[in-house]
């Protein structure tokens, strides 16, 4: 499956997707249809679910099998948006990753405004203006929006915006997903070895994966987990916590997951402001109609938020090449920089460098189920041809020179 999925992403552009070769054909097909027409066992086809809801908090029957091809492509490839070491979910921000916004509003010195949600912007005079909710009036010469693309439909626009890009809006809902955060008095799971990152393979647990959110100096061991989006609406929030723990208890083989110090969720979906998370999805079709118009500007609008990335859309990365991006598409516009200079590749990290994967020879070559079908009824072939060959030599009716 992972063969097949990193394979097929090769095909797609990651700056335009809907150029790809197959674009519009694999736009129409679910990621159902896809894991149905590539997947042959019960065990493949569970876990290629899994890998959906756990990358896009969505199911596979919601979304494009184009976009989430890309979406796995512009972010390394199956093996690094899955995994811990080395991959998507390596690190963490020491002190939580909110400071990054709060050290750049310090630097900005009173000049970030909050909680002054847009509600109209209007293009018509010399001016961009932008009021707020509690009607608070703003200037500029240009507006760059980086909320997710369905909430900007609350905001009224003048002149209206085009067409396509009405409909594209209307058409990108976000993934639906709980945080969960269990307490324990100590990290327990250690004492088995186990490093507290569990895929639960089990049809009763509410929880799907989980990673260890101790913090670095050993104090508040916690283990971080995803509700995935087909039980989200099944548990009450007062049986969350209990089916929580009983599930962890049952993965490790450990009562102590049973007694847990104090539990956390975090529901975005109820957030006002984001709708839901990580990030939006493209159902089928969509990519291909509508997709070229997220990133193109409007007269003195445009548009950054993650969902406009090609690298690590849907994350934080994706976030700040997406802001960095439309900075200089303003900047070019103002004459402050040449065309040339809008795309800037972002630079290696020194401090966490994306190493390769090592794989064995078997994950390289192992045939899958088709491939090993294909096999067997090619030896099956010769064989036959071979048993009719000696057959009719033996009878005399083969002639030999």
């Amino acid at each position: 499956f992972w063969r097949t999925m990193d394979k097929l992403g090769k095909e797609i552009p990651l700056e335009a997707p809907w150029d790809a070769p197959h674009a519009e054909e694999w736009d129409k097909m679910t990621m159902k249809e896809l894991i149905n027409k590539i997947c042959w066992t019960k065990s493949a086809k569970e876990f290629a679910t899994f890998f959906v809801n756990v990358n896009v908090t969505s199911e596979p029957h919601e979304v494009s099998a184009l976009w989430f091809l890309w979406y796995v492509r512009q972010c390394g490839g199956t093996a690094r948006i899955f995994s811990i070491t080395n991959g998507g979910q390596e690190r963490k921000f020491k002190g939580g990753s909110g400071q990054i916004s709060e050290k750049i509003m310090e630097r900005l010195k009173g000049r970030v405004k909050l909680e002054r949600p847009v509600v109209r912007i209007d293009q018509t005079g010399d001016n961009v203006i932008v009021e707020t909710l509690n009607h608070e009036i703003y200037e500029g010469k240009y507006v760059i929006s980086a909320i997710p693309p369905i909430l900007t439909t609350k905001i009224h626009y003048k002149p209206e915006l085009p067409s396509k890009r009405n409909q594209l809006i209307q058409r990108l809902p976000m993934g639906c997903v709980i945080k969960c955060m269990v307490y324990y008095r100590e990290a327990f799971w250690e004492r088995k070895g186990y490093c507290g990152s569990f895929i639960i393979e089990d049809e009763e647990s509410p929880i799907g994966i989980t990673i260890d959110d101790t913090k670095p100096d050993g104090s508040f061991p916690a283990i971080m987990g995803f509700f995935p989006p087909f039980f989200f609406f099944l548990i009450l929030f007062s049986y969350r916590k209990k089916k929580i723990c009983e599930a962890y208890a049952k993965a490790m083989g450990m009562e102590e997951a049973l007694h847990p110090v104090h539990y956390e969720e975090k529901n975005w979906t109820m957030e006002q402001y984001s709708g839901g998370c990580y990030t939006a999805y493209f159902p089928p079709g969509i990519m291909y109609s509508y997709g070229r118009i997220i990133r193109q500007p409007i007269d003195r609008i445009y548009f950054a938020g993650t969902e406009t990335a090609t690298q690590w859309s849907g994350y934080m990365e994706g976030a700040v090449q997406a802001g960095e991006r439309a900075a200089r598409e303003v900047l070019h516009r103002m004459g402050r920089i040449s065309v040339n200079e809008i795309w800037m590749p972002e630079p290696e990290s020194k401090d966490v460098p994306a190493r390769p994967f090592t794989t064995t020879f078997w994950e390289r070559n192992l045939p899958s189920v088709p491939g090993l079908l294909c096999l067997l009824s090619s030896t099956v072939c010769f064989t036959s041809v071979a048993a009719a060959g000696l057959f009719a030599y033996k009878k005399g009716l083969l002639i030999r020179n």
